[in-house]
Formats: structure tokens, C-alpha cells, sequence
């Protein structure tokens, strides 16, 4: 049971990242400049566009976070897997 419960954790702390990354996060949970005052960690979300800026990458965030998306919930799922003896 406990077990699960982490799992459970782990998959909604994982979902909550990656949602704060992209730049659909629809919450501004703290002030400006950003969390601890890291310009990094803006409130709106919307990080990884903050990450790539100046970058030539800049113009392929969306591709880059569905690719990162990708890789973070397989890696998910891996930990998560249920094994049974």
C-alpha cells in the first residue's frame, strides 16, 4: 500500500515539473523575479523558454519539452513499474 502511494507521488510530483516547465502552467504561486528569487524559476511558469533564451534552440522549446516529456515519464514508468514475484 505504501508502495503505491509513492508511486502515486512520485508520477503527480514528476507531472507537476514537467507542466511547470512548458509553458502551460497556469498558476503564479510566487512573486517576482522568480522562487528564491532565481529569475531561472519564473512564477508563471514557462522555464524552458527562460533556459533556451539566447540559445539557438530558442525556436524549438515546444519539440524540446514534448521530447523531455517523452524521456521523463518512460523513466517514470520504469521506477513506477509494479513488480511481482
Amino acid at each position: 500500500m505504501i508502495a503505491h502511494v509513492l508511486r502515486i507521488v512520485l508520477t503527480l510530483l514528476a507531472a507537476t515539473v514537467l507542466l511547470y516547465i512548458s509553458r502551460f502552467w497556469p498558476f503564479d504561486l510566487w512573486s517576482r523575479p522568480g522562487l528564491f528569487g532565481l529569475r531561472e524559476l519564473p512564477p508563471g511558469g514557462d522555464a524552458l523558454r527562460v533556459w533556451l533564451r539566447g540559445t539557438p534552440f530558442a525556436a524549438f522549446a515546444l519539440p524540446i519539452w514534448v521530447c523531455i516529456v517523452f524521456v521523463a515519464l518512460s523513466v517514470v514508468e520504469r521506477v513506477t513499474a509494479a513488480r511481482h514475484p
